[in-house]
This record gives structure tokens, sequence and C-alpha cells, in this order.
């Protein structure tokens, strides 16, 4: 049976570099802010077209679609990319 390879078995597979604690911070802060702007807005989108009749249209629906999605991808991403920010590395481990 074939060896698996594994990162480890590649040197310099993936170059790690020491960034400082305020640049962390600094990312972490500005991920906060566009995930609670992404969150607020598209929420915002998606009760306008629900509540307006005359935002019901077909060529709407593409938006929703897109202000759903983004919508989603800002509840998701956002708390786990501040989150690993905040702790300055990966915090789901080796297998997440």
């Amino acid at each position: 049976a074939p060896q698996k390879m594994t990162v480890q078995d590649v040197p310099r597979a993936f170059p790690t570099v020491d960034v400082p604690d305020h640049a962390h911070y600094t990312i972490g802060v500005v991920i906060l802010i566009v995930g609670i702007t992404g969150t607020l807005g598209n929420f915002l989108v998606f009760y306008a077209f629900c509540r307006s009749r005359s935002l019901q249209t077909p060529a709407n629906i593409l938006i929703i679609n897109l202000a759903i999605s983004d919508l989603l991808m800002s509840i998701t991403q956002s708390p786990v990319f501040f989150t690993n920010s905040l702790y300055k590395h990966w915090i789901f481990g080796e297998k997440g």
C-alpha cells in the first residue's frame, strides 16, 4: 500500500511568519466590523424585499439570493475569523 504523505513530510510546504500581536488584533477588529456590517446590511435587504410587494420581482430574486448567501457567510465566517485572530492561531486544532 502507498505511504500517505502529510504536510509535515514536505519541508517548507506552508512557511510561517511571526506576525506581531497588534496585527492579529487589528485584523480581528476589522473582520468584526465587516461581519457586523455585512450581517445587518444583508438582513435589511432581505427584510425590505419581504415587506415590499413592489420589490418582489423576478430580477430582484438574484439580489436576494446574493444577499442571503452573503448573510450566511457573514454569520458563519466572521466569528470564526475574529476568534482565531484573538487567539493568534487556528483554534479548531489539526483535524479542524
